[in-house]
């Protein structure tokens, strides 16, 4: 069955993918960019089911006139996908404060911006589907990945809450934890490396920088699956409150649920009394 899709982060990677596969499906796209002219040469020309808008995702204006300008087009929006995000790699110390909020602001008050202007399209009809694209990197945090995991961590606590929120108007959510893929957020574009401003960091940011450079192009993970993916959750009555992507994520995801219950496990002794003692009261 056709559907709307609205789609943001659709000039390049996985976006991409998502907005080729959505029109092959017979569906209806709204694609979104910061630059528009770019998403339309890379998508190759017009197409009676694509609307090609501007959405700088930091904006929630952009995030309001991008909404109706879908539905001035399709009259519905069916599915949010919440795709665009950067990176901002480095170690905690190197990174500094304004990159730390720009990585917050694009990778968590963008999704947040773009929702906020689709839900109440949503409410209206009864019914949608908002999926949000976190990463492996949202369940484990890993070296030189401290702003990122922190976008993505929060990502997946405010989808987990919006659930709650908005079941009781047909409105379904989905997280996305992709592992490695060949997406391009390792490219220059998407990935904004540190430069060593510590002489304690310097020698381990440099190599990382390096082996992080030459994972780019060897990731595992084929991107134009992923969209396949996503497009068959899209469908789906029922979808899956989180949905964890590559072989990597999975075994990942998995080490870290046995990690949270040896931990808490451990934490019982100390941990489970420590409720007020009221039999004197």
């Amino acid at each position: 069955m056709s559907k709307v899709i609205f789609v943001t982060g659709a000039g390049r990677g996985l976006g991409t993918d998502i907005v080729r596969q959505a029109l092959t499906a017979g569906h209806q796209v709204v694609a979104t960019g910061r630059r528009p002219e770019e998403v339309e040469k890379t998508l190759g020309g017009p197409h009676d089911n694509l609307l090609v808008t501007k959405l700088d995702v930091t904006s929630l204006d952009d995030a309001h006139v991008a909404a109706q300008a879908a539905v001035d087009r399709f009259g519905r929006i069916d599915v949010l996908i919440n795709n665009a995000g950067n990176f901002f790699a480095g170690y905690f110390e190197e990174i500094s404060p304004e990159h730390m909020r720009q990585q917050i602001e694009t990778n968590l008050f963008g999704p947040m911006n773009v929702t906020r202007a689709v839900l109440p399209v949503m409410r209206a009809q009864r019914d949608g589907h908002v999926i949000t694209i976190s990463s492996l990197a949202g369940q484990v945090g890993t070296e030189f990945t401290s702003a990122y995991a922190a976008s993505k961590f929060a990502v997946e606590g405010w989808m987990e809450a919006l659930h709650h929120d908005i079941k009781p108007y047909g409105i379904r959510t989905t997280i996305v934890e992709p592992g490695y893929f060949r997406t391009e957020l390792l490219v220059d574009a998407s990935t904004t490396w540190p430069e060593p401003t510590i002489d304690d960091y310097a020698e381990r940011t440099m190599a990382t920088v390096e082996a992080w450079k030459s994972i780019n192009g060897q990731q595992p993970g084929d991107p134009a699956k992923l969209a396949h993916a996503l497009l068959t959750l899209a469908g789906q009555d029922q979808p899956p409150l989180r949905f964890v992507a590559g072989a990597d994520a999975i075994e990942g995801v998995t080490a870290k649920a046995q990690e949270l219950l040896a931990q808490a496990e451990a934490s019982r002794e100390l941990g489970g009394n420590l409720a007020h003692d009221d039999t004197n009261a």
